[in-house]
């Protein structure tokens, strides 16, 4: 029985250990190139398209940002107008956008304000 338990605790150990996001940091971005992990940083400014598209520009303010979320679809709803300053953390596919660092963000739960 003992035996049956440690294999059990090992199991799930190893499965939350295998679908935990990653954390990196800003400076990691491009070495992280179509990995998926979490960004949790400051929003130096942003700019609301439309309904459907609002970029956040992560710790520094455009055109100097470390890199940009884009917030795509309409099931994602923040309070957009007071994001700035405030930490915000993505977690998605770390892409290049026209030569710049780029998480695209579609579910709201892969976004959250801290």
């Amino acid at each position: 029985m003992k035996k049956i338990v440690l294999t059990c605790a090992a199991i799930i150990i190893f499965a939350a250990a295998a679908t935990a996001q990653q954390h990196f940091s800003a400076d990691d971005f491009k070495n992280n190139l179509g990995k998926t992990g979490t960004l949790c940083d400051t929003v130096g400014s942003l700019r609301v398209f439309s309904d459907t598209l609002t970029l956040l520009n992560m710790g520094g303010i455009y055109p100097n940002q470390k890199y940009t979320i884009a917030v795509k679809g309409d099931k994602i709803k923040l309070p957009w107008d007071k994001l700035k300053g405030k930490s915000v953390c993505a977690t998605g596919v770390f892409e290049m956008y026209k030569g710049r660092p780029e998480i695209e963000i579609t579910d709201p739960e892969k976004i959250s304000t801290q």
